[in-house]
């Protein structure tokens, strides 16, 4: 799950980035409360049974009530018409990426293709108007074929050309996916080649007749996350139970994993294991014939990529032994770190100010890419390697946008990359990151008249002080009386920015109904470097929320819109916000749309995924940190009596990354405190809350009716 912007940095916030940098603290000692005790009163528990007859009968008859309300609405038909329209319309750009066998490869989805085809052309044909594309897997024949609920996740295909791949399915939406192995030659799957049945598992190439391979071995065999922590070697024509043990962590890790690193031309250099002790920190170990060698890197750093013979990796801590900063990017010498593991020797990259960020990096066949937020625009900068270490250009794409590094090839120096924002629909570039030669192979038509709204950049001052910037997307006429229907959206997590970018179904359900449009950059996001995000991490999170409460004020200050005029809506931890913006401030919104939430943060370490995410939010078991947690936690901060907006929940059943019974269980909640609630959970979905572009629409327009009559009526 990225995306939005802006910002200065008063001297108060980069005191508490000063803070937020300190060395994590020592491990806590409290004594810990066992898990069965936590929440063990709660009477809708039985609802964290994904497919239980009795929670599948409550949400059905939720479904039936609110759609009934929500459907029943004469603007229904239209805005899912006009949603459906904009998500199928033949003349969407279709995103490729680069393909070792020389081809163009896209996954695309419209209304006679529901679950997608795979397909290839080739980048003459692409630059025309009608690219000639050729199948190499429909998905809906075979969901037909086999009678499954198919849902595409990828392909993981074996360089150098790429033509043999590990086809990854879900049923119904699901993180937990089966893995097959594909002939992109003979557009077919292997007779007789790998297969690994449904399961959370991460998988990669070692060689061609070899996997790399993390999944739950043994029943049981998984973190307390649900994700695998034992990686094994599976050979050609090996059952699972003959694969070989390469790399085990433990059960109170988040998960482990193995991958390679390999050069241009596809050798492999070097193998590597990821430990994930917590959410965002892990161990590298260098995997050698004499076993598993732990590199020396701080817990807090991320492996980007190899190129010119560097790893390079981004860090979100300090290393002060080697003089490196939270945010650096930095690089290592591979052949010099694999003779002496012990005596690493990085050099620095790039050292982003305080109003930047690295965003994302690629590389290339020879040339090191890096995308770089400066007060939340976007650029691209090409690196380059010598013997003075690295040098870089700037590609000269349009200013004042966010930019998107797409797929890279490694047969030359060239990359896709996009260009976006908000009333501008996106185009896309064919870079070439030696030469710096930029071509826009391909524009967006547009889905919405925007020449009725402007763009504009605002800050509000938090509760501590740190100026946190937003923007808003309105009409140019609009009176500031206080009466503009507004939707505000936010984040807030992960080290997750959230930048400009285009959105035809918003736009047209939206903003060219009048509405305004309102992005926040609150901390907890990445749009200003790890710091931003560190510094509303665990015993700092109502930092997050205060945040997004002045955010919230200052429109009404501005008189941009009021209280009846204000919805706001956020999916996952954007869930918990909604949550949080509900029991903390009720007085300032008259709408919320809580998307797949999380909200039980008390048994949250036990529902779907959540134990992975105690970096974020702290440990509930221990009871200083559930002190700090149950001041926010949505769930238990429900009461009777309070002045709360008609909420619009909406939440998937196949979502096994944040369970539905968060979703669920708010509503039952609400509902049992007399409070109306619009409940929506598709049967389908996995955490996207959608399987499919009809799903998708439906979603929307659910979501655009409730703000209409909320917000415009």
């Amino acid at each position: 799950m990225r995306s939005l912007l802006l910002a200065l940095l008063a001297s108060t916030s980069l005191m508490t980035f000063s803070d937020a940098q300190a060395a994590d603290p020592a491990p806590n000692t409290e004594a810990r409360t066992p898990l069965a005790e936590l929440g063990k009163d709660d009477p809708y528990k039985w609802m964290e049974e994904i497919e239980g007859e009795k929670p599948l009968a409550w949400a059905k008859a939720e479904n039936t009530r609110s759609l009934g309300v929500l459907q029943g609405d004469s603007r229904y038909a239209g805005l899912e018409g006009q949603a459906l329209a904009i998500l199928n319309a033949k003349d969407r750009v279709p995103g490729v990426s680069f393909a070792g066998d020389g081809t163009l490869r896209n996954f695309w989805q419209d209304a006679d293709h529901v679950r997608g085809l795979w397909r290839a052309t080739t980048l003459d044909s692409y630059r025309t108007a009608t690219p000639a594309w050729e199948t190499i897997l429909d998905i809906d024949a075979l969901a037909k074929a086999e009678n499954a609920n198919w849902v595409f996740k990828g392909a993981g295909c074996l360089p150098p050309d790429e033509t043999r791949c590990l086809v990854t399915l879900s049923n119904g939406g699901k993180d937990a996916v089966t893995i097959r192995e594909f002939d992109t030659r003979t557009k077919a799957f292997v007779p007789g080649g790998f297969v690994l049945p449904e399961g959370k598992q991460n998988v990669s190439w070692l060689d061609q007749d070899t996997l790399l391979v993390a999944r739950e071995w043994e029943p049981g065999q998984v973190t307390q996350s649900g994700y695998p922590y034992v990686v094994k070697t599976l050979k050609r024509g090996q059952a699972l139970a003959e694969a070989k043990e390469l790399f085990r962590g433990t059960p109170e890790d988040v998960s482990a994993s193995a991958y390679t690193l390999t050069d241009a031309d596809g050798k492999v250099v070097a193998v590597l294991a990821n430990r994930g002790v917590s959410f965002f920190e892990a161990e590298t170990h260098l995997l050698t014939d004499k076993g598993a060698v732990k590199l020396p890197f701080p817990l807090k750093h991320s492996i980007q990529g190899y190129v010119a013979g560097q790893l390079v990796m981004s860090l979100e801590q300090d290393w002060p032994e080697k003089g490196f900063k939270t945010g650096d990017l930095i690089s290592l010498d591979l052949a010099a770190l694999k003779a002496d593991p012990a005596k690493p020797a990085p050099v620095l990259v790039l050292r982003p100010t305080a109003r930047q960020s690295v965003e994302s990096v690629t590389t290339t066949r020879d040339k090191l890419v890096v995308g770089l937020l400066d007060n939340v625009t976007g650029a691209a900068l090409a690196y380059s390697h010598g013997p003075k270490g690295w040098t870089s250009q700037k590609l000269a794409l349009p200013a004042n946008s966010t930019i998107g590094l797409g797929s890279a090839s490694q047969k030359d120096d060239r990359l896709f990359v996009s260009v976006t924002g908000y009333l501008t629909p996106s185009t896309y570039w064919l870079a070439d990151a030696a030469s710096l030669k930029l071509e826009q192979v391909k524009a967006s038509p547009a889905r919405f008249d925007a020449s009725t709204h402007v763009v504009e950049q605002f800050e509000a001052t938090s509760k501590d002080g740190t100026k946190v910037p937003y923007f808003v997307v309105r009409p140019k006429g609009v009176k500031y009386d206080g009466q503009a229907p507004t939707l505000l959206y936010a984040y807030g997590g992960f080290q997750a920015s959230m930048t400009p970018a285009y959105s035809g179904v918003m736009g047209k359900l939206w903003l060219e109904r009048g509405g305004t449009y309102v992005v926040a950059n609150i901390r907890g996001g990445g749009e200003f470097g790890p710091a931003w995000h560190n510094a509303g991490l665990k015993e700092n999170r109502q930092r997050v929320y205060d945040d997004f409460f002045a955010v919230s004020q200052d429109l009404i200050t501005r008189k941009i819109t009021s209280p009846r005029r204000l919805g706001i809506m956020g999916g996952s931890n954007g869930g918990l916000l909604m949550g949080v913006a509900l029991t903390q401030r009720p007085e300032l919104y008259n709408a919320i749309v809580v998307q797949v939430p999380l909200f039980d943060m008390i048994r949250y370490t036990q529902i779907g995924a959540g134990a992975s995410w105690v970096g974020e939010y702290g440990d509930p078991t221990i009871p200083s940190e559930r002190a700090v947690i149950a001041k926010y936690d949505p769930y238990s901060n429900l009461k009777a009596g309070q002045k709360y907006p008609e909420v619009f929940i909406e939440t998937s059943t196949k979502d096994d990354r944040v369970h539905p019974a968060h979703a669920r269980k708010a509503a039952a909640r609400l509902e049992e405190l007399g409070y109306p609630v619009l409940y929506y959970e598709n049967i389908d979905g996995g955490h996207a809350a959608s399987a499919n572009l009809a799903e998708t629409a439906r979603r929307q327009a659910l979501e655009y009716v409730y703000l209409s009559k909320k917000l415009m009526d």
